[in-house]
């Protein structure tokens, strides 16, 4: 069994965070900024450790939102 799933967020600085976000990304995970939007999809085998992914990437994704953001403003 396979596990997809796209993760989309709004931000004012979407590209900052995705380029900040990409670095962490895993085998199974490709992330990308379009317009205000940063798309994460997903892919897993195992659901507890896409469950596990996805919540290592939010909080990674909300530190990058608030040092895009000082860096930004």
């Amino acid at each position: 069994m396979e596990i997809d799933g796209i993760i989309i967020t709004r931000h004012r600085h979407a590209g900052c965070i995705a380029g900040a976000l990409c670095p962490d990304n895993l085998s199974g995970m490709h992330t990308t900024a379009c317009g205000d939007e940063v798309r994460t999809a997903v892919t897993s085998k195992k659901l507890r450790s896409l469950i596990a992914s996805v919540d290592d990437y939010l909080m990674n994704c909300a530190i990058a939102e608030d040092l895009c953001r000082y860096t930004s403003d």
